[in-house]
């Protein structure tokens, strides 16, 4: 601000250079860990990237006060100051619903756009008709609100006069000044000087307000609270918001990036997780334990499992995609393999074992989620049987 002490101005620049540094080595490590073709397959780290890049052209800027920057304006670059906040956005999840929910209205909204559009072109051409004549000199018409700014003598102004009226900014001024009686332009050469305007006028603002302001400028409203509503209510809906929360919980079990994770921690993982991917917290532990049974993802020898594997596995249970009894598994599983090798015949390649494992990981003695699982419910019911009677007995 103006006449700013040097203290607080060498605060924010100082502060300003950390959180640049900051940033920087961010962004630095991202790229060193996932690769520069993985890095920017995400357009979150490409923002993050041009963030960064314009954070230290205006911190070098700031630093090096030669001559040659005296004729261009770097003010600009200090938008990539305020530009970082928008990270904030990846954080919550709730925060991500309503981006989500607001990128998906863009597809409906060029619609209500588009009858908005119609709705000003036709009440344009009608006043350009009707008031169009009125004079917008303040010496001719003292204390009218029609001024050389706010008149319909062009369309482009009718526009500009029936989004000004659409904010609800003194329309009522307006409307009154539209009245008949009004003088007329010199230049229109009425036979009558005082005969412009019309008495339509009431007609013509009242509607205008009640369409544009009361019904069509709340069909944004109503498109956006659909698509939250269609996005949160119903669970068998899946988005890229939920894959979003399953890669952030299973950052939280697989901090260093391996892709795997131990079964062991599967079940408090997807209790942690919201539904359709996650079962929720108040889901019954039997109700989990036959879910991850039916999922029955391999399991290495090291205990673990796959991320793209329990991920295919959750989408496929929660959608019912060729899930059948157990003996017709295998016929599923073969034909769901068909249809993916058909829709994705270059990516099925190298992914088609990952996203369905072959029988050979899954049977002839190997180990398996469900089976895991599937011990643990008999285990769960026998000592229900032998020890369910005795005091004191716990299940642990």
């Amino acid at each position: 601000y103006y006449q700013q002490t040097n203290q607080y101005k060498n605060t924010l620049h100082y502060t300003n250079a950390t959180f640049t540094a900051l940033f920087t080595i961010e962004c630095m490590l991202k790229i060193t860990a996932f690769g520069c073709k993985n890095f920017f397959k995400d357009s979150w780290n490409t923002f993050d990237f041009i963030t960064v890049c314009g954070s230290v052209v205006d911190a070098l800027v700031m630093e090096i006060t030669l001559s040659a920057f005296n004729f261009i304006s770097v003010g600009f670059l200090r938008l990539f100051r305020a530009a970082r906040l928008i990270k904030l956005l990846r954080q919550g999840y709730t925060i991500r619903i309503l981006l989500w929910t607001f990128i998906q209205s863009f597809k409906a909204l060029p619609y209500v756009c588009l009858l908005i559009a119609m709705l000003f072109f036709i009440y344009a051409i009608i006043g350009m008709q009707v008031f169009g004549n009125i004079a917008n000199v303040p010496e001719i018409n003292p204390g009218s609100a029609i001024n050389r700014h706010n008149n319909f003598r062009t369309f482009i102004q009718g526009l500009m006069l029936l989004f000004r009226c659409a904010t609800g900014e003194s329309w009522q001024a307006i409307m009154m000044s539209c009245l008949g009686g009004k003088k007329c332009d010199p230049k229109s050469k009425q036979e009558n000087p005082n005969s412009c305007g019309s008495d339509l006028a009431f007609y013509y603002f009242v509607t205008f307000i009640f369409l544009c302001s009361f019904l069509m400028l709340n069909l944004f409203v109503a498109v956006i609270m659909d698509n939250f509503d269609y996005l949160t209510r119903d669970s068998s809906i899946l988005g890229a918001h939920h894959l979003d929360e399953y890669i952030r919980v299973w950052a939280e079990y697989d901090p260093n990036a391996t892709g795997y994770i131990h079964y062991s921690e599967m079940y408090d993982m997807l209790r942690n997780m919201d539904p359709p991917l996650g079962f929720g917290n108040k889901c019954p532990y039997r109700l989990a334990y036959k879910k991850l049974i039916r999922m029955n993802m391999p399991v290495t020898e090291e205990g673990k499992v796959n991320f793209t594997t329990t991920l295919f596995a959750l989408i496929r249970e929660n959608l019912s995609i060729k899930m059948r009894p157990a003996e017709e598994m295998d016929q599923a599983d073969k034909e769901l393999r068909h249809t993916l090798t058909k829709l994705w015949p270059l990516q099925a390649k190298k992914i088609i074992d990952k996203l369905i494992p072959p029988n050979l990981e899954l049977r002839n003695g190997r180990l398996t989620v469900g089976k895991i699982y599937a011990g643990f419910l008999i285990l769960e019911n026998w000592k229900t049987t032998r020890f369910g009677q005795i005091p004191g007995v716990g299940l642990s």
